[in-house]
């Protein structure tokens, strides 16, 4: 499969999906997740281990922190002369100046269309970076090339439509798996065949379809594109069966952190064939105080714990005081909190120092969040 397929990574995507307080500096692709993570690790790390070793991510806007994590990309082995990573924004380019700066996911693609046009893979993978699973692209794509479809679509039948990914496309389909319609969960019916919204077709034919759409200037989003053109293009599914989360709102992320304090996620996600791999921050091993309690917690390196921590991902560099009490917390890197804290359904961004004897609580389902650098 090598070689034989280029992915893109695309961040301007319909809906705009976000996690609000945390997405105002960064793309929600480059949101931290799982105490050493950011949410874009799994969709490349896919790639990489899917065999696919070209690379593009579009960007519309708010990209310096994704360029800062992903870098030249040596950490997912793409820093190579042929092929590798390559990260776009529409800004100062020709189609940009021709076109304005227009909303639209075909508008950001077609700005940087030369990348794609230079590339000699025979398939293109387009995928979002908000799918959270560790997935092998590599059925996918051998079931596109025997089948007749003129785009794959991956998806995933779930149950639970009706409490999770609310927002996300779902596919109608027929027996042999073809796709009728496209519509949206509006959170009424359980089951559901969600959309990935990762597409698989012919190179050639994506760049087609990106100047047509742009000439025409009936769509400023391909899957709007895909949705009219059903009657007239083979559109098939692919099913992926195994843990999928759609990371588009601050519940969601929520619920993704708690699902890898389980085993089998974690397991599945972290300890299988396929490393999901992300930038490298050594760090010192984290250390345990005489009162550190900790239960049922992710905990990264370089810490230093005195407190009770329970239910909870804890990022690098953090401390946590003696007496201080967390409960269904996310705290990422380099918080400080004090002595005799109790904090429980908080989410705390970067750099965020909470002081001696505070308290804060959140809904289970709605937790409160601390947007970074804040001093309480």
């Amino acid at each position: 499969m090598k070689k034989q397929c280029m992915g893109l990574i695309n961040l301007d995507k319909k809906g705009n999906p976000s996690i609000n307080i945390l997405n105002y500096a960064r793309p929600l692709a480059s949101t931290p997740i799982a105490g050493r993570y950011r949410i874009i690790d799994f969709v490349l790390s896919n790639m990489v281990n899917s065999g696919i070793t070209n690379v593009g991510i579009y960007s519309r806007e708010k990209y310096r922190s994704l360029t800062d994590h992903l870098g030249s990309g040596k950490d997912w082995d793409l820093s190579r002369k042929k092929g590798g990573l390559y990260i776009f924004s529409p800004e100062n380019t020709k189609y940009n100046n021709s076109y304005g700066f227009r909303k639209g996911d075909v508008y950001s693609i077609l700005a940087n269309i030369d990348y794609i046009e230079k590339g000699t893979e025979e398939y293109i993978l387009i995928a979002p970076g908000y799918m959270l699973c560790s997935m092998d692209y590599r059925d996918a794509i051998n079931y596109h090339k025997k089948s007749k479809n003129d785009i794959t679509v991956i998806y995933k039948h779930v149950s639970d439509a009706d409490e999770e990914f609310k927002g996300c496309m779902t596919l109608n389909m027929d027996s042999s798996n073809r796709v009728l319609n496209i519509g949206t969960n509006i959170g009424v019916f359980p089951s559901a065949n969600i959309s990935m919204e990762t597409y698989i077709m012919k190179r050639t034919d994506f760049i087609k379809c990106i100047y047509k759409i742009a000439s025409l200037g009936t769509h400023s989003y391909f899957e709007d594109y895909i949705k009219s053109e059903l009657p007239n293009i083979q559109v098939g599914g692919f099913e992926f069966k195994n843990y999928l989360k759609c990371i588009n709102s601050i519940q969601s992320y929520a619920n993704a952190s708690k699902d890898m304090l389980h085993k089998d996620v974690s397991t599945e996600l972290f300890n299988s064939e396929r490393k999901i791999f992300t930038k490298d921050k050594s760090q010192a091993p984290t250390i345990y105080m005489k009162n550190a309690d900790v239960r049922n917690s992710l905990i990264a390196t370089g810490c230093k714990i005195d407190g009770t921590v329970e239910n909870c991902t804890i990022f690098r560099k953090v401390e946590i005081g003696k007496g201080a009490v967390l409960k269904n917390c996310v705290i990422m890197q380099n918080c400080k909190i004090e002595s005799d804290v109790v904090l429980e359904n908080v989410i705390f961004d970067k750099n965020v120092h909470i002081g001696k004897g505070k308290k804060l609580q959140g809904d289970k389902e709605y937790p409160m969040v601390i947007e970074k650098y804040q001093k309480l």
